[in-house]
């Protein structure tokens, strides 16, 4: 029987209401169960048969295991290489000590990277707050980091946290593209590029932000696929409770109860709001993602009013829900700034004689206000901050070419001559090191031909995994045009790529499932497909292989280094 919708089911169940079967006609198989019906067209019979067998299942954890082994292997080996602060490392990892010291950012002194990178890591200033325009999540997970190694000491403890977020970050991909998939190869197979790819191998070896801000948006994705399924499952529970009583679906469907998975991912995204302001477009995306997922579910399941009935027990209560849930969790988040007042602009409303408006209740409401103006001036501070930064830098890059990585960000070079620094004595000419925020080429290149091929299919065959890995990037990509060129001049960088790199990953996977979901099993298309993958990945793997030098500043033969710039603008 061809998938269709459950009224579908029921308009074709009513012509064969007789009790014998037509003359002439072999008998029909008997109908499956309305709740199987169901959760066959709102799931998909892929999906339900993932994990009926124990080598599937398995293999959906010791894969994951294995797949994210060779992560930790790329991330945490020789973590503390280069032994100095690289990038932007210099604000956020100095900042995250600095919270974890006092409990705020205290400023530091001029110049104050040799120092640090000798040892000497207290040397802020205890008397004055640094003017920090990022919000404090990463910097705390950093804090984190350096706190569980012993301290600021090692450059390894800089990097911990972002090597671990990013080990978890392959995790979850392997487990997130199994279910959205319905295939344990294909999961391992999205694992695999995350953990070879190169802007995921920097980011996981620096201190910097974007790391996290990836980690979290990833979690708040996970979760609504979850939450898909989740609300999927009790949509055909309770349909089928209605229909084997006797009832009927009619013009309103039933409620779904508290979708736990959904606050989750409201938590998660308001915890990359933490990181980074620019989360606040994947509670977009994904928030409209969720709710077209509540549509096509009501409406798949029969209920004559979908779009109204999705909307008023649906997408009301989700906006109810993720809404203050993410700004609660946002303000939560300033929790320490709010509990010290030596934190920049702690005071200023009290400073600058603010006072609350007069039927504002006195006593300790008072100091609430005092502290929530303050913190808004603040973030207006930082809004300007950030809408005003129109420095030239030599690797600002238009977000045009961050698909093909075309003018990467070097976080740290270096040329030495034989016999100076990391070079040997020997070498036949000079050695560079290198750390190049630099996806790889295939990975990047291939996935920049199936966006595009992705928008196409998922529009053509309606299928929700093309519409999810794409809103991905759409969050974490297109927003950036805003502020280039012709639309702006702000400066930005093409590393900010990497909170979109697993959508990216993803739209890969999504292409070779539609390849194997499209082949006939055990067939000779089948087999093509699935020796093209395999190819494909051992190609990849070998180019991360080359590329990984560049990646982890390891001293290479300066003419290896200038063969691996493949164009003039990686240099």
């Amino acid at each position: 029987m061809v998938p269709g919708t459950y009224g579908a089911h029921l308009r074709r169940a009513a012509v064969s209401t007789g009790s014998f079967p037509a003359v002439g006609r072999p008998e029909a198989p008997p109908e499956p169960p309305v709740r199987e019906r169901l959760l066959r067209d709102l799931l998909g019979e892929r999906r339900l048969a993932l994990g009926r067998t124990v080598s599937d299942r398995v293999w959906g954890v010791l894969g994951a295991l294995l797949v994210t082994a060779v992560a930790a292997g790329a991330r945490l080996w020789e973590l503390a290489r280069p032994g100095s602060l690289v990038f932007d490392e210099t604000y956020y990892v100095k900042e995250g000590w600095s919270l974890a010291s006092l409990g705020w950012e205290a400023a530091w002194p001029e110049e104050p990277n040799p120092a640090f990178e000798a040892g000497d890591v207290s040397s802020y200033d205890t008397a004055e707050a640094e003017y920090v325009v990022h919000p404090p999540v990463g910097k705390w997970m950093i804090a984190l980091g350096m706190r569980l190694l012993g301290g600021a000491q090692d450059p390894a403890a800089w990097r911990i946290a972002s090597a671990v977020i990013g080990i978890l970050a392959v995790f979850l991909l392997v487990r997130i593209a199994r279910r959205l998939f319905a295939s344990t190869a294909l999961g391992l197979v999205a694992g695999l590029l995350l953990a070879v790819d190169g802007e995921a191998i920097v980011h996981s070896r620096t201190g910097l932000l974007d790391q996290f801000l990836m980690f979290w948006v990833l979690v708040g994705f996970g979760c609504l696929v979850l939450d898909r399924e989740g609300a999927r499952r009790r949509l055909a529970d309770r349909v089928a409770q209605i229909v084997e009583a006797g009832g009927a679906v009619g013009r309103y469907g039933p409620r779904l109860g508290f979708r736990w998975w959904r606050l989750a991912a409201a938590v998660s995204l308001g915890l990359a709001c933490g990181v980074k302001w620019s989360g606040l477009y994947f509670v977009a995306a994904f928030g409209l993602l969720t709710v077209v997922w509540d549509f096509t579910a009501r409406r798949t399941a029969g209920v004559e009013r979908w779009w109204e009935d999705a909307l008023v027990v649906d997408a009301v209560p989700a906006a109810v829900l993720v809404l203050p849930t993410v700004l609660a969790v946002y303000v939560a988040s300033w929790s320490a700034w709010f509990a010290h007042p030596m934190s920049y602009m702690r005071t200023w409303a009290e400073s600058n004689g603010v006072a609350p408006p007069g039927w504002w209740p006195g006593g300790w409401a008072t100091e609430v206000w005092q502290a929530g103006r303050s913190l808004w001036e603040y973030h207006t501070t930082m809004w300007a901050f950030h809408n005003g930064l129109d420095q030239p830098h030599n690797y600002a890059s238009h977000p045009l070419g961050w698909i093909v990585q075309w003018r990467p960000t070097s976080f740290y070079w270096e040329k030495y001559a034989p016999g100076q620094g990391p070079c040997p004595a020997d070498a036949a000419g000079d050695c560079a090191t290198a750390v190049t925020s630099l996806g790889n080429p295939l990975i990047w290149w291939l996935g920049a031909v199936a966006i595009p091929i992705v928008l196409v299919l998922a529009l053509r065959y309606r299928d929700w995994r093309g519409a999810a890995v794409l809103a991905g990037i759409a969050a974490g990509w297109l927003p950036w045009f805003l502020y280039a060129w012709p639309l702006g001049d702000r400066t930005i960088f093409t590393f900010y790529s990497i909170v979109f790199t697993p959508f990216v990953v993803l739209t890969l996977t999504y292409l070779l499932a539609l390849g194997v979901e499209r082949t006939p099993r055990r067939s000779g298309d089948r087999r093509v497909v699935v020796w093209l993958a395999a190819v494909l990945l051992v190609v990849v793997v070998g180019v991360s292989v080359l590329y990984y030098p560049i990646w982890t500043a390891m001293p290479v033969p300066y003419e290896y280094w200038q063969r691996l710039m493949l164009l003039p603008s990686w240099i």
